[in-house]
């Protein structure tokens, strides 16, 4: 059964819609803000990739000339791959959406983003963005989302929220900015020498746009969202970590403060080496190394906390 939901941004209107297309994965919609469409779909293993300490996510943005009505031509008539554009595309989306997966999760994650058709006015970047929140947020698949996007233009003296491909000739500013209900999380611009309060003025107005994409996705989420499924997460029991911490010991910070990045890679391999052979067989290195890495954490946060704190007077 298909379902259609509907936002204005920028004077015009943005539709999201799911249960047409893409039925097996996870979560799956199409997003179109004037004539661009694009489909954007959300995919997860139900396990964790076994022996690794990242999240395993990957962003695919995929553009075709079919959806600006052109067809190759010339002697390959097969497209290629990804222009430098959908590279970027890939990353600009990635962004937003890698930090409000929970923490330890790493299951394989696929994020595809088809563009159907691209009116040459709307740009498909930022329904990227929007798209992948959506499938993400009405999925199974843990999310701590959702997330909106906007692009910000400063055209004639005035700010103004997705400015059309036409307009952005005469735009002094060229911002894209992503953002959840309570914080924005990745800001994205070039300019010609625009002023800093005009800048922070574009930065709010964007957010302020983004909460009508957040309430829309919110509203999808509570008429259709799947209940997320639960996954494993690695622990590395107390007493295994107390007994690294106890092995390394102040040694920690001679990794840490050490200023030649060569040398400090070295101590690091080698500690990790001593306490693996100190804790002897079965000793996960990845699990050494982890600890030792929040280790380190903690030194430097500390120090940081130390170096910000303010000099009592004399």
């Amino acid at each position: 059964m298909a379902h259609r939901f509907e936002t204005m941004i920028g004077g015009r209107a943005l539709t999201i819609e799911t249960g047409r297309l893409a039925g097996q994965a996870n979560g799956a919609v199409t997003v179109q803000y004037g004539e661009t469409v694009v489909l954007a779909t959300a995919v997860a293993a139900r396990e964790p990739r076994p022996d690794v300490d990242f999240f395993p996510l990957t962003v695919d943005y995929e553009e075709r000339m079919y959806a600006a009505g052109k067809i190759p031509g010339g002697f390959f008539k097969r497209e290629g791959r990804p222009a430098e554009r959908a590279i970027l595309t890939c990353r600009l989306t990635d962004r937003p959406i890698r930090p409000l997966f929970p923490k330890g999760f790493r299951n394989d994650v696929q994020i595809i983003v088809t563009v159907f058709s691209a009116d040459q006015e709307n740009e498909p970047d930022i329904l990227s963005i929007i798209g992948a929140s959506a499938a993400l947020t009405i999925s199974d698949i843990p999310f701590e989302g959702p997330v909106g996007a906007v692009k910000v233009g400063y055209i004639n003296g005035k700010l103004v929220i997705n400015p059309l491909a036409s307009q952005m000739a005469e735009s002094q500013l060229d911002l894209a900015i992503a953002g959840s209900r309570d914080a924005v999380v990745m800001v994205e611009a070039g300019a010609n020498q625009v002023p800093e309060d005009v800048l922070l003025e574009a930065i709010r107005a964007g957010h302020t746009a983004i909460q009508d994409l957040v309430k829309l996705q919110d509203e999808m989420r509570a008429a259709i969202g799947k209940e997320k499924f639960t996954y494993s997460v690695h622990e590395i029991p107390s007493d295994f970590r107390e007994a690294i911490e106890k092995i390394v010991g102040d040694r920690i910070q001679t990794v840490v403060y050490h200023q030649d990045k060569q040398v400090r890679e070295a101590e690091r391999k080698s500690l990790i080496h001593e306490v693996v052979t100190a804790l002897g067989e079965g000793t996960r290195e990845k699990d050494v190394a982890q600890v030792i890495e929040d280790m380190e954490f903690n030194v430097v946060r500390v120090f940081s906390t130390k170096a910000s704190a303010p000099m009592d007077a004399t």
